[in-house]
Protein backbone atom coordinates (compact mmCIF):
# COMPACT_ATOMS: atom_id res chain seq x y z
CA UNK A 1 0.00 0.00 0.00
CA UNK A 2 1.36 3.44 -0.91
CA UNK A 3 1.58 6.09 1.81
CA UNK A 4 0.52 9.73 1.98
CA UNK A 5 2.63 11.33 4.70
CA UNK A 6 1.23 14.68 5.78
CA UNK A 7 3.58 14.71 8.79
CA UNK A 8 5.97 12.23 10.43
CA UNK A 9 6.99 12.09 14.11
CA UNK A 10 10.30 13.69 15.09
CA UNK A 11 11.82 13.13 18.53
CA UNK A 12 14.16 16.06 17.94
CA UNK A 13 11.22 18.36 17.23
CA UNK A 14 9.20 16.95 20.13
CA UNK A 15 12.03 17.71 22.58
CA UNK A 16 11.88 21.42 21.80
CA UNK A 17 9.92 23.62 24.19
CA UNK A 18 9.33 26.65 22.02
CA UNK A 19 8.27 29.93 23.59
CA UNK A 20 5.14 30.23 21.47
CA UNK A 21 1.51 30.87 22.23
CA UNK A 22 -0.65 27.75 22.47
CA UNK A 23 -3.56 27.87 20.06
CA UNK A 24 -7.12 27.08 21.13
CA UNK A 25 -8.84 25.28 18.26
CA UNK A 26 -12.64 25.30 18.08
CA UNK A 27 -13.95 22.14 16.45
CA UNK A 28 -15.73 22.67 13.14
CA UNK A 29 -16.90 20.21 10.51
CA UNK A 30 -16.82 20.82 6.76
CA UNK A 31 -20.04 19.95 4.95
CA UNK A 32 -18.35 17.38 2.70
CA UNK A 33 -17.63 15.16 5.72
CA UNK A 34 -21.08 15.24 7.34
CA UNK A 35 -22.36 11.96 5.86
CA UNK A 36 -18.98 10.27 5.48
CA UNK A 37 -19.92 7.47 7.87
CA UNK A 38 -23.60 7.13 7.03
CA UNK A 39 -24.60 3.49 7.21
CA UNK A 40 -21.19 2.50 8.62
CA UNK A 41 -19.98 1.46 12.09
CA UNK A 42 -16.88 2.06 14.21
CA UNK A 43 -15.03 0.51 17.13
CA UNK A 44 -12.25 2.00 19.31
CA UNK A 45 -9.73 -0.01 21.34
CA UNK A 46 -8.44 2.17 24.18
CA UNK A 47 -5.18 1.48 26.01
CA UNK A 48 -3.47 3.33 28.84
CA UNK A 49 -4.51 6.17 31.07
CA UNK A 50 -7.71 8.09 31.74
CA UNK A 51 -6.45 10.74 29.32
CA UNK A 52 -6.64 8.17 26.53
CA UNK A 53 -10.15 7.22 27.62
CA UNK A 54 -11.16 10.87 27.38
CA UNK A 55 -9.54 11.12 23.94
CA UNK A 56 -11.51 8.08 22.79
CA UNK A 57 -14.73 9.76 23.92
CA UNK A 58 -13.85 12.72 21.70
CA UNK A 59 -13.02 10.50 18.73
CA UNK A 60 -16.30 8.63 19.23
CA UNK A 61 -18.10 11.97 19.22
CA UNK A 62 -16.40 13.03 16.01
CA UNK A 63 -17.13 9.71 14.30
CA UNK A 64 -20.80 9.84 15.26
CA UNK A 65 -20.85 13.48 14.17
CA UNK A 66 -20.04 12.29 10.64
CA UNK A 67 -22.59 9.48 10.63
CA UNK A 68 -20.87 6.41 12.10
CA UNK A 69 -22.61 4.27 14.71
CA UNK A 70 -20.89 2.39 17.52
CA UNK A 71 -20.31 -1.33 16.98
CA UNK A 72 -19.88 -3.97 19.65
CA UNK A 73 -17.71 -6.15 17.41
CA UNK A 74 -14.39 -4.81 16.07
CA UNK A 75 -14.18 -7.60 13.50
CA UNK A 76 -17.42 -6.43 11.88
CA UNK A 77 -16.79 -2.68 11.96
CA UNK A 78 -16.08 -0.36 9.06
CA UNK A 79 -13.59 1.74 11.03
CA UNK A 80 -11.42 0.34 13.83
CA UNK A 81 -9.09 2.64 15.77
CA UNK A 82 -6.47 1.59 18.29
CA UNK A 83 -5.91 4.48 20.70
CA UNK A 84 -2.50 3.56 22.04
CA UNK A 85 -0.27 4.02 25.07
CA UNK A 86 3.52 4.41 25.04
CA UNK A 87 4.30 4.38 28.76
CA UNK A 88 5.54 0.79 28.94
CA UNK A 89 6.73 -1.82 26.50
CA UNK A 90 4.07 -4.39 27.43
CA UNK A 91 1.35 -1.93 26.34
CA UNK A 92 2.87 -1.89 22.86
CA UNK A 93 3.11 -5.69 22.76
CA UNK A 94 -0.64 -5.97 23.38
CA UNK A 95 -1.30 -3.64 20.45
CA UNK A 96 0.83 -5.68 18.03
CA UNK A 97 -1.19 -8.74 19.09
CA UNK A 98 -4.54 -7.09 18.30
CA UNK A 99 -3.22 -5.97 14.92
CA UNK A 100 -2.40 -9.58 14.14
CA UNK A 101 -6.05 -10.49 14.72
CA UNK A 102 -7.28 -7.62 12.55
CA UNK A 103 -4.98 -8.50 9.66
CA UNK A 104 -7.00 -11.52 8.59
CA UNK A 105 -10.28 -9.62 8.79
CA UNK A 106 -8.84 -6.82 6.67
CA UNK A 107 -7.89 -9.36 4.02
CA UNK A 108 -11.52 -10.53 3.85
CA UNK A 109 -12.93 -6.97 3.97
CA UNK A 110 -10.43 -4.65 2.22
CA UNK A 111 -12.71 -1.59 2.61
CA UNK A 112 -12.34 -1.78 6.39
CA UNK A 113 -10.35 1.20 7.76
CA UNK A 114 -7.83 0.36 10.49
CA UNK A 115 -6.11 3.20 12.31
CA UNK A 116 -3.38 3.54 14.93
CA UNK A 117 -3.54 6.73 16.98
CA UNK A 118 -2.57 8.19 20.34
CA UNK A 119 0.82 8.15 22.02
CA UNK A 120 2.55 5.26 20.27
CA UNK A 121 2.66 6.87 16.80
CA UNK A 122 4.39 9.88 18.39
CA UNK A 123 7.46 7.62 18.77
CA UNK A 124 9.57 7.54 15.61
CA UNK A 125 10.52 3.88 15.97
CA UNK A 126 6.90 2.80 16.49
CA UNK A 127 5.63 4.68 13.42
CA UNK A 128 8.50 3.34 11.32
CA UNK A 129 7.63 -0.19 12.42
CA UNK A 130 3.98 0.39 11.50
CA UNK A 131 4.93 1.64 8.04
CA UNK A 132 7.44 -1.14 7.39
CA UNK A 133 5.67 -4.16 8.90
CA UNK A 134 1.91 -3.48 8.88
CA UNK A 135 0.97 -2.58 5.33
CA UNK A 136 -2.75 -3.22 6.00
CA UNK A 137 -3.05 -0.22 8.36
CA UNK A 138 -4.80 2.75 6.74
CA UNK A 139 -4.42 5.60 9.25
CA UNK A 140 -1.62 6.69 11.54
CA UNK A 141 -2.08 9.82 13.63
CA UNK A 142 -0.99 11.08 17.01
CA UNK A 143 -2.16 13.02 20.05
CA UNK A 144 -2.33 16.52 18.56
CA UNK A 145 -4.80 16.16 15.70
CA UNK A 146 -7.90 14.26 16.79
CA UNK A 147 -9.98 16.99 15.15
CA UNK A 148 -8.48 15.99 11.77
CA UNK A 149 -10.11 12.55 11.95
CA UNK A 150 -12.81 13.26 9.30
CA UNK A 151 -10.22 14.52 6.83
CA UNK A 152 -7.92 11.55 7.47
CA UNK A 153 -10.69 9.00 6.93
CA UNK A 154 -11.82 10.87 3.83
CA UNK A 155 -8.27 10.73 2.41
CA UNK A 156 -7.99 7.01 3.20
CA UNK A 157 -11.24 6.25 1.36
CA UNK A 158 -10.39 8.56 -1.53
CA UNK A 159 -6.80 7.50 -2.16
CA UNK A 160 -6.77 3.87 -0.93
CA UNK A 161 -3.39 4.80 0.55
CA UNK A 162 -1.93 4.71 4.04
CA UNK A 163 -2.53 8.19 5.49
CA UNK A 164 0.01 9.39 8.05
CA UNK A 165 -0.21 12.61 10.04
CA UNK A 166 1.78 12.66 13.28
CA UNK A 167 2.51 16.17 14.51
CA UNK A 168 5.51 16.78 16.79
CA UNK A 169 4.58 20.31 17.77
CA UNK A 170 3.93 21.72 21.23
CA UNK A 171 0.24 20.86 21.00
CA UNK A 172 -2.92 22.92 21.07
CA UNK A 173 -6.19 22.94 22.99
CA UNK A 174 -9.28 21.52 21.31
CA UNK A 175 -12.62 22.97 22.41
CA UNK A 176 -16.23 22.29 21.38
CA UNK A 177 -15.51 18.80 20.07
CA UNK A 178 -18.44 16.38 20.36
CA UNK A 179 -18.07 13.59 22.93
CA UNK A 180 -19.73 10.25 23.46
CA UNK A 181 -19.24 9.70 27.17
CA UNK A 182 -18.91 6.13 28.43
CA UNK A 183 -21.02 6.88 31.52
CA UNK A 184 -24.22 8.81 32.17
CA UNK A 185 -23.24 9.83 35.71
CA UNK A 186 -19.42 10.07 35.76
CA UNK A 187 -17.34 12.15 33.35
CA UNK A 188 -13.73 12.82 32.45
CA UNK A 189 -12.92 16.53 32.14
CA UNK A 190 -9.56 17.52 30.71
CA UNK A 191 -8.27 20.69 32.34
CA UNK A 192 -4.77 20.67 30.85
CA UNK A 193 -2.60 18.71 28.46
CA UNK A 194 1.08 17.84 28.14
CA UNK A 195 3.94 17.71 30.61
CA UNK A 196 7.09 19.78 31.22
CA UNK A 197 8.59 17.65 33.99
CA UNK A 198 10.93 15.46 31.88
CA UNK A 199 11.37 12.59 34.30
CA UNK A 200 14.27 10.63 32.84
CA UNK A 201 12.24 7.41 32.40
CA UNK A 202 9.15 8.97 30.81
CA UNK A 203 8.22 9.46 27.15
CA UNK A 204 5.06 11.51 27.86
CA UNK A 205 6.61 15.01 27.43
CA UNK A 206 7.54 13.97 23.89
CA UNK A 207 4.24 12.29 23.00
CA UNK A 208 1.88 14.82 24.62
CA UNK A 209 3.73 18.12 24.14
CA UNK A 210 4.24 21.00 26.53
CA UNK A 211 1.97 21.84 29.45
CA UNK A 212 -1.05 23.86 28.36
CA UNK A 213 -4.09 24.73 30.42
CA UNK A 214 -7.64 25.18 29.21
CA UNK A 215 -9.32 28.48 30.00
CA UNK A 216 -11.07 28.25 33.35
CA UNK A 217 -14.33 29.55 31.88
CA UNK A 218 -14.40 26.65 29.38
CA UNK A 219 -13.80 24.12 32.17
CA UNK A 220 -16.43 25.61 34.47
CA UNK A 221 -18.94 25.78 31.61
CA UNK A 222 -18.33 22.10 30.79
CA UNK A 223 -18.89 21.03 34.40
CA UNK A 224 -22.04 23.17 34.67
CA UNK A 225 -23.39 21.49 31.55
CA UNK A 226 -22.62 18.08 33.05
CA UNK A 227 -24.49 19.02 36.22
CA UNK A 228 -27.47 20.16 34.13
CA UNK A 229 -27.40 16.77 32.37
CA UNK A 230 -27.53 14.84 35.62
CA UNK A 231 -23.86 13.93 36.07
CA UNK A 232 -22.78 13.32 39.67
CA UNK A 233 -19.00 13.02 39.43
CA UNK A 234 -16.21 14.54 37.36
CA UNK A 235 -12.57 13.51 37.28
CA UNK A 236 -10.27 16.36 36.28
CA UNK A 237 -7.51 15.14 33.99
CA UNK A 238 -4.03 16.25 33.11
CA UNK A 239 -0.61 14.65 32.72
CA UNK A 240 0.35 16.94 35.62
CA UNK A 241 -3.07 18.10 36.72
CA UNK A 242 -2.07 20.20 39.72
CA UNK A 243 0.26 22.32 37.58
CA UNK A 244 -2.92 23.81 36.12
CA UNK A 245 -2.67 27.53 35.36
CA UNK A 246 1.10 27.89 35.63
CA UNK A 247 1.41 28.38 31.88
CA UNK A 248 -1.33 31.02 31.68
CA UNK A 249 0.62 33.83 33.30
CA UNK A 250 -2.25 34.70 35.66
CA UNK A 251 -2.75 34.41 39.40
CA UNK A 252 -5.11 31.45 39.19
CA UNK A 253 -4.03 27.96 40.25
CA UNK A 254 -5.44 24.46 40.51
CA UNK A 255 -6.64 25.21 44.02
CA UNK A 256 -8.60 28.21 42.74
CA UNK A 257 -10.20 26.01 40.10
CA UNK A 258 -11.28 23.47 42.73
CA UNK A 259 -12.97 26.22 44.75
CA UNK A 260 -14.81 27.48 41.65
CA UNK A 261 -15.90 24.01 40.51
CA UNK A 262 -17.21 23.28 43.99
CA UNK A 263 -19.76 26.05 43.38
CA UNK A 264 -21.16 24.42 40.21
CA UNK A 265 -23.32 21.94 42.12
CA UNK A 266 -21.38 18.86 41.03
CA UNK A 267 -21.63 16.21 43.74
CA UNK A 268 -18.14 14.74 43.44
CA UNK A 269 -14.78 15.98 42.12
CA UNK A 270 -11.72 13.78 41.70
CA UNK A 271 -8.48 14.54 39.89
CA UNK A 272 -5.47 12.76 38.44
CA UNK A 273 -2.51 12.64 37.94
CA UNK A 274 -0.64 14.86 40.38
CA UNK A 275 3.05 15.67 40.70
CA UNK A 276 4.26 16.00 44.31
CA UNK A 277 6.22 19.16 43.54
CA UNK A 278 3.03 20.95 42.45
CA UNK A 279 0.86 19.89 45.40
CA UNK A 280 0.54 23.27 47.11
CA UNK A 281 -1.16 24.62 50.22
CA UNK A 282 -4.12 26.08 48.33
CA UNK A 283 -4.93 22.70 46.77
CA UNK A 284 -4.77 21.02 50.17
CA UNK A 285 -6.99 23.71 51.67
CA UNK A 286 -9.48 23.20 48.83
CA UNK A 287 -9.54 19.49 49.60
CA UNK A 288 -10.42 20.41 53.18
CA UNK A 289 -12.96 23.15 52.40
CA UNK A 290 -14.78 21.94 49.28
CA UNK A 291 -17.51 19.42 50.03
CA UNK A 292 -17.44 18.07 46.47
CA UNK A 293 -13.69 17.33 46.42
CA UNK A 294 -13.38 13.70 47.43
CA UNK A 295 -10.98 12.59 50.20
CA UNK A 296 -8.67 10.62 47.96
CA UNK A 297 -5.38 11.64 46.36
CA UNK A 298 -3.29 9.70 43.88
CA UNK A 299 0.21 11.12 44.33
CA UNK A 300 2.88 9.20 42.37
CA UNK A 301 6.16 8.95 44.29
CA UNK A 302 8.04 6.43 42.04
CA UNK A 303 10.79 5.85 44.65
CA UNK A 304 11.50 6.51 48.31
CA UNK A 305 15.22 6.99 47.83
CA UNK A 306 16.65 10.47 47.33
CA UNK A 307 19.47 9.39 45.00
CA UNK A 308 17.07 7.50 42.75
CA UNK A 309 14.61 10.41 42.80
CA UNK A 310 17.42 12.73 41.69
CA UNK A 311 18.42 10.44 38.82
CA UNK A 312 14.74 10.21 37.87
CA UNK A 313 14.62 14.05 37.80
CA UNK A 314 11.60 14.05 40.09
CA UNK A 315 12.59 17.41 41.70
CA UNK A 316 11.67 16.51 45.29
CA UNK A 317 13.13 14.44 48.11
CA UNK A 318 11.73 11.85 50.48
CA UNK A 319 11.56 14.59 53.10
CA UNK A 320 9.66 16.96 50.76
CA UNK A 321 7.14 14.26 49.92
CA UNK A 322 6.57 13.24 53.54
CA UNK A 323 6.14 16.87 54.62
CA UNK A 324 3.29 17.30 52.11
CA UNK A 325 1.68 14.02 53.12
CA UNK A 326 1.85 15.05 56.78
CA UNK A 327 0.29 18.44 56.04
CA UNK A 328 -2.45 16.89 53.91
CA UNK A 329 -3.36 14.43 56.64
CA UNK A 330 -3.56 17.30 59.13
CA UNK A 331 -6.06 19.10 56.90
CA UNK A 332 -7.99 16.04 55.67
CA UNK A 333 -7.54 13.39 58.41
CA UNK A 334 -9.78 10.80 56.74
CA UNK A 335 -8.04 10.99 53.33
CA UNK A 336 -6.94 7.90 51.37
CA UNK A 337 -3.64 8.14 49.51
CA UNK A 338 -2.53 5.98 46.59
CA UNK A 339 0.57 6.17 44.41
CA UNK A 340 2.74 4.87 41.55
CA UNK A 341 6.05 3.12 42.27
CA UNK A 342 8.80 1.90 39.93
CA UNK A 343 11.18 -0.84 41.09
CA UNK A 344 14.37 -1.84 39.37
CA UNK A 345 15.30 1.61 38.08
CA UNK A 346 18.82 1.32 36.56
CA UNK A 347 21.32 0.31 39.28
CA UNK A 348 18.82 0.52 42.14
CA UNK A 349 20.43 -1.14 45.17
CA UNK A 350 18.77 -3.21 47.86
CA UNK A 351 19.28 -0.35 50.33
CA UNK A 352 17.56 2.08 47.95
CA UNK A 353 14.68 -0.34 47.51
CA UNK A 354 14.40 -0.62 51.31
CA UNK A 355 13.97 3.17 51.42
CA UNK A 356 10.94 2.78 49.15
CA UNK A 357 9.47 0.14 51.48
CA UNK A 358 10.07 2.49 54.43
CA UNK A 359 8.23 5.27 52.61
CA UNK A 360 5.26 2.97 51.96
CA UNK A 361 4.99 2.11 55.65
CA UNK A 362 5.33 5.75 56.71
CA UNK A 363 2.74 7.08 54.27
CA UNK A 364 0.27 4.24 54.77
CA UNK A 365 -0.73 3.90 51.13
CA UNK A 366 -4.14 2.37 50.53
CA UNK A 367 -3.24 1.22 47.04
CA UNK A 368 -0.63 1.63 44.33
CA UNK A 369 0.20 0.93 40.71
CA UNK A 370 3.57 -0.85 40.86
CA UNK A 371 5.87 -1.59 37.94
CA UNK A 372 9.28 -2.91 37.02
CA UNK A 373 11.17 -0.18 35.17
CA UNK A 374 10.61 -0.36 31.42
CA UNK A 375 13.13 1.54 29.23
CA UNK A 376 11.57 3.80 26.61
CA UNK A 377 13.64 4.70 23.57
CA UNK A 378 14.43 8.41 23.43
CA UNK A 379 14.48 8.93 27.20
CA UNK A 380 17.72 9.56 29.17
CA UNK A 381 17.16 6.53 31.42
CA UNK A 382 17.12 4.20 28.41
CA UNK A 383 20.82 4.94 27.91
CA UNK A 384 21.80 4.23 31.52
CA UNK A 385 23.76 1.03 32.19
CA UNK A 386 21.96 -1.32 34.55
CA UNK A 387 23.64 -3.90 36.76
CA UNK A 388 20.55 -5.17 38.60
CA UNK A 389 19.52 -8.70 37.50
CA UNK A 390 15.97 -9.06 36.17
CA UNK A 391 15.14 -11.81 38.66
CA UNK A 392 16.05 -9.48 41.51
CA UNK A 393 13.76 -6.79 40.11
CA UNK A 394 10.89 -9.28 39.96
CA UNK A 395 11.51 -10.32 43.57
CA UNK A 396 11.48 -6.68 44.66
CA UNK A 397 8.16 -6.16 42.91
CA UNK A 398 6.70 -9.16 44.77
CA UNK A 399 7.98 -7.82 48.10
CA UNK A 400 6.64 -4.36 47.36
CA UNK A 401 3.24 -5.74 46.38
CA UNK A 402 2.99 -7.59 49.70
CA UNK A 403 3.30 -4.25 51.50
CA UNK A 404 0.91 -2.48 49.10
CA UNK A 405 -1.70 -5.25 49.32
CA UNK A 406 -1.60 -5.08 53.10
CA UNK A 407 -2.22 -1.34 52.77
CA UNK A 408 -5.18 -1.99 50.47
CA UNK A 409 -6.81 -4.23 53.06
CA UNK A 410 -5.98 -1.96 56.00
CA UNK A 411 -7.53 0.94 54.10
CA UNK A 412 -10.75 -1.06 53.74
CA UNK A 413 -10.73 -2.29 57.35
CA UNK A 414 -10.93 1.24 58.73
CA UNK A 415 -14.45 1.47 57.28
CA UNK A 416 -15.73 -1.73 58.88
CA UNK A 417 -19.13 -1.22 60.55
CA UNK A 418 -19.26 2.33 59.22
CA UNK A 419 -21.68 3.82 56.72
CA UNK A 420 -20.17 5.08 53.46
CA UNK A 421 -21.76 6.95 50.56
CA UNK A 422 -21.52 4.92 47.35
CA UNK A 423 -22.14 6.28 43.87
CA UNK A 424 -23.67 3.25 42.17
CA UNK A 425 -22.14 2.16 38.85
CA UNK A 426 -24.18 -0.96 38.13
CA UNK A 427 -24.26 -4.71 38.56
CA UNK A 428 -21.37 -6.29 40.43
CA UNK A 429 -19.07 -8.93 38.99
CA UNK A 430 -18.72 -10.23 42.54
CA UNK A 431 -21.83 -12.39 42.36
CA UNK A 432 -25.46 -12.47 41.27
CA UNK A 433 -27.84 -10.15 43.06
CA UNK A 434 -25.07 -7.68 43.86
CA UNK A 435 -24.44 -4.11 42.75
CA UNK A 436 -21.36 -1.93 43.19
CA UNK A 437 -19.91 1.54 43.13
CA UNK A 438 -17.26 3.68 44.76
CA UNK A 439 -17.25 5.41 48.12
CA UNK A 440 -15.94 8.93 48.70
CA UNK A 441 -12.46 7.47 49.41
CA UNK A 442 -12.53 5.58 46.08
CA UNK A 443 -13.21 2.22 47.70
CA UNK A 444 -14.95 -0.30 45.45
CA UNK A 445 -18.01 -1.36 47.43
CA UNK A 446 -20.39 -4.24 46.69
CA UNK A 447 -23.85 -4.57 48.22
CA UNK A 448 -26.88 -6.82 47.79
CA UNK A 449 -29.46 -5.34 45.42
CA UNK A 450 -30.94 -5.86 41.97
CA UNK A 451 -32.54 -2.42 41.72
CA UNK A 452 -31.10 -0.96 38.50
CA UNK A 453 -32.81 2.35 39.22
CA UNK A 454 -30.02 2.95 41.74
CA UNK A 455 -27.42 3.35 38.97
CA UNK A 456 -26.15 6.92 39.01
CA UNK A 457 -27.49 7.55 42.51
CA UNK A 458 -25.59 7.89 45.76
CA UNK A 459 -26.69 5.42 48.42
CA UNK A 460 -25.66 4.69 51.99
CA UNK A 461 -23.99 1.34 52.58
CA UNK A 462 -22.89 -0.10 55.91
CA UNK A 463 -19.58 -1.93 55.45
CA UNK A 464 -19.68 -5.50 56.81
CA UNK A 465 -16.60 -7.08 55.19
CA UNK A 466 -13.18 -5.70 54.22
CA UNK A 467 -11.40 -7.65 51.50
CA UNK A 468 -8.04 -6.82 49.95
CA UNK A 469 -9.46 -5.34 46.75
CA UNK A 470 -12.97 -4.25 47.78
CA UNK A 471 -15.51 -3.83 50.55
CA UNK A 472 -18.88 -5.58 51.00
CA UNK A 473 -21.76 -3.94 52.77
CA UNK A 474 -25.49 -3.73 53.31
CA UNK A 475 -27.72 -1.15 51.74
CA UNK A 476 -29.13 1.12 54.42
CA UNK A 477 -32.89 1.63 54.37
Amino acid sequence: MKSIKFAMPSLKEAKLRKNIDIETVRYTLEDKYKDLGKGKSYYIFTYGCQGNEADSEVMSGILENIGYTLSTDPMNSDVVLLNTCAIRENAEQRIWGVLGQLKGRKREHPDMIIGICGCMPQEENATNKILESYDFIDLVFGTHNRDHLPQLIYQAYLTKAKVVEVLSNQGNILEDAPKVRASKHKAWVNIMFGCDEFCTYCIVPYTRGRERSRAKDDIIAEVKELVANGYKEVTLLGQNVNAYGKDLGIDYTFGDLLYDLDKTGIERIRYTTSHPRDLDEKTMLAMRDCKSVMPHLHLPVQSGDNDILKIMNRKYTYEDYMAKITRLKELVPHISITTDIIVGFPNETEEQFQNTLKLCHNVGYEGAFTFIYSPREGTPAAKMPDSTPEDEKKQRLLRLNEVINAGYKKGHERFLNKVVNVLVDGESKNGEGMMCGYSENLKLTHFKSTDMSLVGKTVKVKVTEAKTWFMIGELCE
